[in-house]
């Protein structure tokens, strides 16, 4: 169903000088309608150089190309309003609403923005829990750059918060195995649903990995020369480094008993070992953890899934590191309706809301 409604009703760019007309169609009815809620619920990670503004503008440019959208010019009178609506199209956690409010004021700062959720917020299939008023041209030219980002970072909360929640008491980290560009929306969306932030990149804490060790010529020698770096250097930073057996573990444990060290965390790597029936067995881990004994943080790292991870959770780890949360990303489903009440009816038909 659709209506004309007076221009009065919206506001549109004042270069916009000829005749005007405003269609609105929605015929379902959206939930906390109107309601204007924060957008900027959880802030993302700070960044020392990243522009996430520059992403925003990157993302638009790749989109519109040397033409601009040469469909929406085709098809849709220049000066029409419209309203689209936010639907779910299936149940998860929301995130991205701030990134795509940002995306629509930089395409068009005339467009007005409502939610009737924030970042974080559970949503189920068939919800509508948001509108965009404005100029159509603006709306469909913002709407898929929008629900790229939106889509992505919901997948990403919607698991983070499920592994959050199986792995209590244990926190869960997000790792670098990001999309390239999208570090930091991922790393966000990991604290939309719950989870924390591992290091940003390489720049904001030292992590000895295998390869550090191999280099340094053993674990001993690679700890030494990271606490002689950060001395210094006059450096405040977390230090962490990655175990593979418990004979490394108790390595580091001797170390740190005989020298002055910056440590902060061991990584306990792969010490969750994968059962012919589907389980795992986590006996080596809660060992590396009781002989590590709260003296440093501890993370457990490989073989996590949604159904190993509250064993894992249980063997009394401080963190548990997932790259899987970013890099093994399936989008929440999520679309801009202008008849909504049509793509409510196909939803249905198609068991998609």
């Amino acid at each position: 169903m659709s209506g004309i409604l007076p221009f009065s009703s919206i506001v549109l760019p004042n270069w916009c000088t000829i005749s005007r007309r405003v269609v609105r169609m929605a015929a379902a009815q959206t939930e906390n309608a109107g309601l204007s809620l924060e957008a900027m619920a959880i802030k993302p990670p700070s960044h020392p150089t990243y522009d996430l503004k520059g992403i925003i503008k990157l993302a638009l440019a790749e989109d519109a190309g040397n033409r601009g959208d040469v469909t929406c010019m085709a098809t849709i009178p220049f000066d029409m309003g419209v309203e689209a609506y936010f639907l779910a199209k299936e149940d998860g956690i929301i995130a991205g609403i701030a990134l795509a409010e940002m995306v629509f004021q930089d395409v068009d700062p005339s467009l007005k923005v409502e939610w009737s959720r924030k970042d974080g917020d559970y949503v189920h299939k068939g919800l509508q829990f948001g509108k965009v008023i404005g100029r159509a041209h603006s709306i469909v030219v913002a709407e898929r750059i929008a629900l790229n980002f939106m889509q992505r970072m919901s997948g990403i909360a919607t698991l983070t918060k499920a592994m959050a929640d199986a792995a209590h008491p244990a926190y869960i980290l997000e790792t670098r195995k990001t999309a390239p560009g999208l570090c930091l929306v991922g790393k966000w969306a990991v604290l939309i649903g719950g989870g924390k932030n591992h290091r940003l990149g390489l720049f904001d804490m030292v992590l000895i990995k295998d390869n550090h060790i191999s280099i340094a010529g053993g674990i001993s020698n690679a700890v030494r020369s990271v606490d002689q770096y950060i001395e210094r250097e006059n450096l405040q930073m977390e230090v962490e480094v990655e175990t593979r057996t418990l004979e490394e573990v108790k390595e580091v444990l001797q170390y740190a008993s005989q020298s002055k060290t910056s440590l902060t965390r061991i990584m306990l790597d792969n010490m969750v070992i994968p059962l012919p029936n589907g389980d795992v067995d986590v006996s080596m881990l809660k060992e590396a953890v009781e002989l590590i004994n709260g003296k440093f943080e501890t993370e457990a790292s490989g073989n996590v899934t949604l159904e190993t991870i509250h064993k894992i959770g249980q063997t009394g780890v401080t963190y548990i590191s997932s790259g899987a949360l970013t890099h093994s990303v399936t989008a929440l489903d999520i679309s801009p309706k202008i008849d909504t009440e049509l793509a409510l009816e196909v939803g249905r038909r198609t068991k998609r809301a």
